[in-house]
């Protein structure tokens, strides 16, 4: 998979300074807003606030590049040049993902665990909207703000794994837990991470709604059938391995899709090759 310049106007200029100011705010806010929250009533299973630290890194970039903000998450919120399928197939995978795991888990512990709408503590429709809202929050930043600026520089499937290592990091509480607690994690966090920068390369439209709907749909599998929150590792690592077969398959069917689309991608006088 080569590199690229030609992600939506993001190959010009360096990317250090943005990247680097996205992720001090990105991670400052996390910790200020995660610690603010202990003082509110706002129960942790309906959304954690330290999810828009993210989208306050993207608010500070847009303060000092702006032209970097209209460029990239800016054109992540249009809703022109969406491209159905590979959006479609990447819902579809959060489902599976959790479909595996659960099945798994139900294979290893004899059960499966189920916790159906009517025992969560909050309404299950003002849940489904904060989680969604709260996805949104962290992925304008992790897959509409760096992925795209890493992709300057990097391959998709370079820069997925870079994204999904930061982001893993970005969640700093998990390393409070067992380290193969920790460790179960940071796979699943780059599994992910390769799954939404893989099917949304060259998808210039709706690429918030997309990204945010799929961490949405991941977050609210676990929480009606898993039980990581308590710090169980066998969860965990169940739901890693199934993300972590998730990008497998996607980064293999990519490299076959790509190895198809190379004859039609023919280079002309003086201009380079670019692979997707």
């Amino acid at each position: 998979m080569g590199k690229s310049t030609g992600t939506g106007g993001a190959g010009d200029g360096r990317i250090g300074a943005p990247a680097g100011v996205f992720l001090l705010v990105a991670f400052l806010a996390a910790g200020a807003l995660g610690a603010a929250q202990a003082g509110t009533p706002i129960p942790g299973e309906v959304i954690q606030l330290t999810q828009f630290g993210s989208a306050l890194g993207v608010a500070a970039v847009a303060l000092l590049w702006p032209g970097r903000t209209r460029a990239l998450p800016a054109g992540a919120l249009r809703s022109g040049e969406l491209r159905w399928g590979r959006g479609l197939l990447l819902l579809l995978t959060a489902p599976l993902i959790t479909a595996v795991a659960v099945g798994a888990h139900g294979a290893v512990t004899g059960g499966v665990r189920f916790t159906g709408p009517g025992a969560l503590e909050s309404p299950f429709a003002v849940i489904v909207v904060a989680q969604l809202a709260g996805a949104c929050g962290e992925e304008i930043g992790w897959r509409c703000l760096l992925q795209p600026l890493l992709r300057t520089r990097l391959g998709p499937l370079a820069a997925s794994v870079v994204v999904g290592l930061v982001w893993g990091v970005w969640h700093v509480q998990v390393f409070t837990r067992a380290p193969l607690y920790a460790g179960a994690f940071l796979v699943m966090a780059v599994s992910l991470s390769v799954v939404m920068g893989l099917a949304l390369e060259r998808v210039r439209g709706s690429r918030l709604l997309l990204a945010g709907g799929f961490h949405a749909l991941i977050n609210l599998g676990m929480l009606m059938f898993m039980d990581e929150e308590s710090g169980a590792v066998l969860p965990m690592a169940l739901t890693a391995l199934a993300a972590l077969a998730a990008a497998v398959g996607w980064t293999a069917a990519t490299a076959v899709a790509t190895r198809r689309e190379a004859p039609a991608r023919v280079a002309g006088p003086g201009e380079a090759v670019r692979l997707p």
